[in-house]
């Protein structure tokens, strides 16, 4: 048998030992520390992460399938994003997450690790930091809210958000209305109830196979969640003892059946720059290219929020993510393993679709070709991305006037000036929010439409920008356009007035100018004036040193592997 990594902490009779056995006793059986397995639970819950706040009852249920399978539980409580709290974006603090998870893994006397996720950023963080360390990993999901309603309409949070107050801006709902559908928004602990990041990266890390298949989407106040748990704490143990680590079981495959699932879940475009990061830290090629390649000619088969009109409980009920699979088995890579030790296809066989409202069948799909799609041109040599499935048909090939904000500021300032030059045709183009621009590349690349044109009956334009969107958003938005405007992209260069041309079907997305005019042009200075310029601390390391989104805007010293060896013992 392999000698646990933990021994070499607890073995012996010197002095290290004795101080590193004494301290953690504290009531544990004499041999806790012969040989028994020791396993961290990277626990994310916080009350300042409120989709995450009921971890620590999900980590209770963890502990027991450990110490049932004779292995010793300990709660590693690690940093935690709330992605409606944390200012100026979570997805600054996504690396920060994952470089001190990463280290507190390889710091401490651990065999193996439970990550307990939900709320967007947490699940890709705790990834990226399994996948650097390389010790046998697991993830459970705290899974969705129950569904609240509003005046007898169940409410989509995040996605009802954004539609309610752009009927309040268009004077089509009171402001007193908006604000009496809050307290029903949130109904029970657990992350969004819509396909947004959170559902989306739960499901996803269940296709890349490092969830108990059948686990991700159960909601957090289904009592299988903390069955789930218990299991996953037995499987652990079982996983240290195999040491079935991320890179025995994480190949292109597992990436190929994530984007598939991406496809047919109609998930979140987030899902793109955290698998990128995640891939990276494995040392796996995977490349934008392969979104669009891969996820080309999946169906959309899942009736949710924000592309559809049902929800993560009703998808369970439906028949969940393994139902979804089942009719797109072909697509899968057969080969691909999960925690279990078996391929993911395998646990296909007994699923079953129980809802064909909410999950249609193969033959029926919600739309046939639902991938991520991949554009490039003058605007975007380095890719930008778009869901088709969340924007408006009428618009996925169109040619418009750019209206041109360049910062965030800028664009709070003036969207509503009943005097800007803009209509249903023109292209709204947001810039300075990229990973290095804003810091952190944040969620508002789905820029709110004018008032003048929400009055007008406009739900929907074209929107170019170098952030995000909110998985629960939707519109016919173009984002993560690389380079970005801060690493000297020709999306800097834009002015009021020029001709954007956008062909989703084709690919393409370009500035209908010469080049010789791209060539003359240099940024304006309020553009260079939005860029962020931190002098200190996180903010000034993570723009100093953060890539592209086409890689999945991590940090370049990040990428690979470290492994699991500590490089100095100062005992």
């Amino acid at each position: 048998m392999t000698e646990q990594r933990s021994s070499q902490w607890y073995a012996g009779g010197d002095r290290n030992a004795y101080i590193h056995r004494a301290w953690m006793r504290r009531g544990l059986p004499d041999d806790a520390f012969d040989g028994r397995p020791h396993i961290a639970i990277a626990n994310t819950a916080s009350d300042l992460t409120p989709c995450n706040a009921h971890l620590d009852t999900v980590m209770e249920s963890v502990k027991a399938g450990v110490f049932a399978a004779g292995g010793i539980p300990l709660n590693l409580p690690v940093v935690s994003l709330g992605e409606t709290q944390v200012r100026p974006t979570a997805m600054l603090w996504r690396n920060m997450a994952a470089m001190a998870t990463e280290e507190m893994l390889r710091a401490n006397p651990i065999d193996g690790v439970v990550l307990l996720g939900g709320c967007d950023k947490t699940i890709p963080a705790l990834l990226m930091a399994a996948a650097s360390v390389d010790l046998p990993a697991i993830v459970v999901p705290g899974g969705p809210m129950k569904t609240g309603t509003f005046r007898g309409v169940p409410l989509g949070c995040g996605t009802d958000v954004w539609r309610l107050s752009e009927e309040v801006r268009a004077g089509t709902l009171s402001e007193a209305a908006f604000l009496q559908s809050e307290s029903s928004m949130i109904s029970s602990a657990g992350h969004c109830n819509t396909m947004g990041t959170a559902s989306t990266m739960a499901l996803v890390a269940e296709a890349l196979g490092t969830v108990i298949p059948g686990l991700a989407g159960t909601p957090a106040v289904d009592a299988r969640l903390l069955e789930y748990s218990h299991e996953t704490g037995r499987l652990i143990v079982d996983l240290v003892a195999q040491q079935r680590r991320p890179s025995t079981f994480l190949t292109a495959g597992s990436f190929r059946n994530a984007i598939v699932a991406l496809a047919a879940i109609g998930g979140s475009t987030n899902a793109v720059v955290h698998l990128l990061a995640i891939a990276g830290r494995l040392g796996i090629d995977l490349t934008l290219d392969d979104f669009d390649a891969i996820g080309a000619g999946v169906p959309l088969l899942v009736n949710l929020q924000p592309a559809g009109r049902f929800l993560m409980d009703d998808f369970h009920r439906a028949g969940g993510l393994l139902s979804v699979l089942r009719e797109v088995r072909d697509l899968l890579d057969p080969t691909a393993l999960t925690v279990t030790g078996r391929p993911l296809v395998d646990h296909l066989d007994d699923a079953r679709i129980w809802d064909p409202e909410v999950i249609t069948a193969r033959e029926t799909p919600l739309i046939p070709d639902a991938g991520i799609a991949v554009l490039r041109g003058n605007l975007a040599p380095g890719g930008a991305i778009i869901k088709p499935a969340a924007a408006s048909p009428h618009l996925l090939q169109h040619r418009g006037r750019a209206v041109v904000f360049d910062s965030i500021e800028d664009l709070h300032a003036r969207i509503d000036d009943p005097d800007l030059e803009v209509d249903a045709d023109s292209v709204l183009v947001l810039r300075g929010c990229g990973p290095k621009g804003y810091p952190g590349m944040p969620e508002v690349a789905n820029l709110p439409l004018p008032k003048k044109l929400l009055e007008q009956g406009v739900r929907d334009m074209v929107r170019v920008c170098d952030g995000r969107m909110s998985g629960t958003a939707y519109g016919t938005v173009v984002l993560h356009v690389t380079p970005e405007a801060a690493a000297g992209g020709a999306l800097a260069l834009v002015e009021d007035g020029d001709w954007i041309v956008l062909d989703v079907p084709g690919r393409r997305l370009t500035l209908d100018l010469e080049q010789e005019e791209l060539n003359r042009r240099a940024p304006n200075q309020a553009t260079l004036d939005g860029f962020a310029k931190p002098e200190r601390g996180w903010e000034r390391l993570y723009v100093d040193h953060v890539l592209g989104a086409d890689t999945g805007a991590d940090l370049d010293f990040l990428r690979g592997s470290g492994g699991d060896r500590v490089s100095r013992d100062s005992h």
